[in-house]
């Protein structure tokens, strides 16, 4: 089976990231990358490590030629652009979009979020892309919502947990850490090396971080009840990975809530759930795993969760090459079945 696959935004981490993974993928020839930026220049020139592996030309946005080309497209183009490519190769293709644009079900809370949307008849077709709650629902699909970062990391263990009624949908607070990364590939004075290096700061505090109504949506849904959440992001001078500790009120014991959290993922290959141990980033680093580890403090009744992904990986690239497995019909973990990158 060969399967061609083109890539909008190619030269961004994302974009770069869905390279080298599909490179190795056993079913997949990579056909099409775009880049404004760097059109007419060869994908080597801008990631030198492919020198010798790939040598593809970078080309401005074509329809024609995608829907010639391709039969799977990643768009990783920034949020709000996504909504007005996506439609000009859906009806011949499948897409796996990395944007926030068809992530939220709730076209107004798209508009307050982010801005007014070109495409509000997709948003309802889109299925949203966390493989190990939505599987059957992106069996088939045609266009995929792939998750944001942050919200791979909080949702993958919260869901099971919420759905079983074993902790408070009330009073959650999560304080997530994230690498440089993922901010983009754009330069930033604040992951400049001098700005960031040696450092560690919060950004976005109170309620204005982007991936809150996503996390909001997805723990609402498992729920069956409204739920808002403290969400603190923090950037460290590291280069990828996010780490997020989860405070939650626990209903049951810390064995029920282990055992809860690995019947559910008993058929899910890239979450593990640890018995006696906290998880770091090195563990998941150039991996599409999740580990999650799990306390329960007897004296307050809070369970704290703390939950480890690489952003590039699991919490982007890696999880929409999940999510094209599942749409096609291939196993999941086809290009994926990798070990930790150290150092």
């Amino acid at each position: 089976m060969s399967i061609s696959v083109g890539i909008l935004g190619a030269t961004g981490y994302t974009g770069l990231e869905l390279v080298r993974l599909l490179y190795n993928h056993p079913d997949v020839a990579i056909s099409y990358c775009s880049s404004r930026q760097y059109n007419g220049k060869q994908i080597s020139d801008i990631l030198s490590s492919l020198r010798g592996y790939l040598d593809i030309q970078l080309e401005e946005f074509d329809a024609e030629k995608v829907r010639q080309r391709c039969d799977v497209v990643f768009s990783c183009l920034p949020h709000g652009l996504s909504m007005d490519f996506v439609p000009q190769v859906l009806d011949s293709t499948r897409v796996v979009d990395l944007s926030a644009d068809f992530r939220l079900r709730d076209i107004s809370v798209y508009t307050r979020w982010y801005k007014e949307h070109t495409s509000p008849g997709l948003i309802e077709k889109a299925v949203y892309g966390l493989c190990e709650v939505y599987r059957e629902e992106i069996t088939g699909a045609r266009l995929v919502a792939n998750p944001g970062c942050y919200p791979t990391s909080v949702l993958l263990p919260l869901v099971p947990l919420l759905s079983a009624k074993l902790v408070d949908p009330e009073g959650i607070i999560v304080d997530s850490k994230s690498g440089a990364s993922g901010a983009g590939r754009g330069l930033s004075l604040k992951t400049h090396i001098c700005e960031a290096g040696e450092s560690f700061s919060a950004y976005a505090v109170g309620r204005k971080h982007r991936h809150i109504p996503e996390i909001e949506q997805e723990l609402s849904s498992a729920s069956g009840t409204d739920v808002n959440i403290e969400f603190i992001p923090h950037l460290v001078p590291i280069s990828r990975g996010i780490l997020s500790t989860i405070y939650v009120h626990a209903f049951n014991t810390k064995k029920i809530i282990i055992d809860e959290l690995k019947a559910f993922y008993e058929e899910s290959p890239f979450v593990q759930v640890l018995d006696d141990d906290m998880p770091s980033t090195k563990d998941v680093r150039g991996t599409n795993r999740c580990l999650i580890g799990i306390e329960v403090n007897p004296v307050t009744g809070k369970a704290i969760i703390v939950s480890v992904i690489d952003n590039l990986v699991k919490g982007a690239s890696g999880q929409a090459i999940q999510n094209m497995n599942i749409m096609l019909g291939l196993d999941e973990t086809e290009g994926l079945d990798s070990v930790p990158l150290f150092p």
